[in-house]
């Protein structure tokens, strides 16, 4: 989401218009759900998506005549085969769409889209929030769990508007962008660079720790967020993983993996998994729990890693993983 701001933020700093395009409320099979954007600038460029397809096309036409005119707008669109109102297509469902006008060189709307790339890059959940009054937009800013900033006044209670979900509800639009959290990968080998890159590209923050310098060399890593090199025995000594972390072992080796098992196991961290075969997976799992640790607590762990899709070669198996923990993050069970 970075990039899809910075580039509005290019365009309104250099001067251009740009109209935002937001998903407010989706039911039923859509193309994309609540929370999707795009932004159409002069000329008809755009970035970001909707969901392509008809939908896209009909709000790009139509952020194209607002631009013109300087205004905000709200439309539905429903996706029933013959049904008068529809785009004729048989997808099932319904989107509602909010179309905000950002004007050139808008210094209110150019500080919230910096302080919302920022967020992005930490650790707190951030939403970004509009009051809608009637097809205007009158108010943007964002908002986490300590507060809003850039509006005022806020919401009498904003705390009903800050859900993993888009709300659209009571004049406002919230939808949260940032997630908090990173995912920490143990090992640097061929799986893990190649599933880096597509966890970055949808939306998860890779942090990669091995302990061989080579395996821990950026230039291996250039989506990653960070590299880091050290003793696998004593990872507390640079990373901290939160309930809001995701945990991919990935080593090189079998003891290894369950030192490392060992001190995440118990972190509280969204998804756990680890790479290997079932009968390596199994001696593991003895001897945590000769260790003192629960079925419980080992039934958290994800292993083997990934869908059980076929994957063999380094980059199936990067998709398979990074299937896994979208599921999970939207809060799926993927062993069901």
């Amino acid at each position: 989401m970075r990039e899809f701001f910075r580039e509005i933020v290019h365009a309104l700093e250099a001067g251009q218009p740009a109209e935002l395009v937001s998903v407010a409320a989706s039911e039923g099979s859509t193309p994309r759900g609540a929370g999707a954007m795009m932004a159409v600038f002069p000329g008809g460029r755009t970035t970001g998506t909707i969901g392509g397809g008809n939908v896209e096309f009909e709000c790009q036409q139509l952020a194209a005549e607002l631009l013109a005119q300087g205004a905000d707008a709200m439309r539905q669109f429903r996706f029933v085969l013959g049904d008068a109102a529809s785009l004729g297509m048989v997808c099932g469902g319904g989107l509602t769409v909010q179309l905000q006008y950002l004007p050139g060189g808008d210094a209110h709307a150019i500080a919230v889209l910096q302080d919302l790339m920022e967020a992005d890059g930490g650790s707190r959940d951030t939403w970004l929030l509009r009051r809608i009054q009637g097809e205007r937009v009158t108010a943007m800013g964002l908002a986490d769990r300590t507060g809003c900033r850039h509006l005022d006044p806020p919401p009498a209670d904003p705390d009903h508007l800050l859900r993993n979900e888009t709300v659209f509800a009571e004049g406002w639009l919230s939808i949260p962008v940032v997630k908090a959290g990173r995912t920490y990968l143990f090992g640097g080998g061929h799986v893990s660079q190649a599933l880096v890159p597509v966890l970055a590209s949808v939306g998860f923050r890779p942090v990669v720790y091995d302990d061989r310098p080579e395996f821990a060399d950026p230039a291996l890593f250039p989506r990653a967020e960070r590299t880091l090199c050290g003793d696998f025995t004593r990872l507390a000594e640079q990373v901290t993983v939160t309930p809001e972390d995701y945990v991919v072992v990935m080593t090189r080796g079998h003891q290894a993996d369950y030192e490392v098992l060992t001190q995440v196991l118990r972190s509280g961290a969204k998804y756990l998994g680890c790479i290997g075969s079932k009968r390596k997976l199994a001696l593991c799992r003895d001897r945590l729990l000769a260790d003192g640790f629960t079925e419980a607590e080992y039934s958290r762990l994800h292993a083997p890693i990934g869908l059980a899709i076929g994957a063999q070669t380094p980059e199936e198996i990067a998709v398979s993983v990074a299937a896994e923990m979208i599921a999970v993050r939207a809060g799926l069970d993927p062993r069901r």
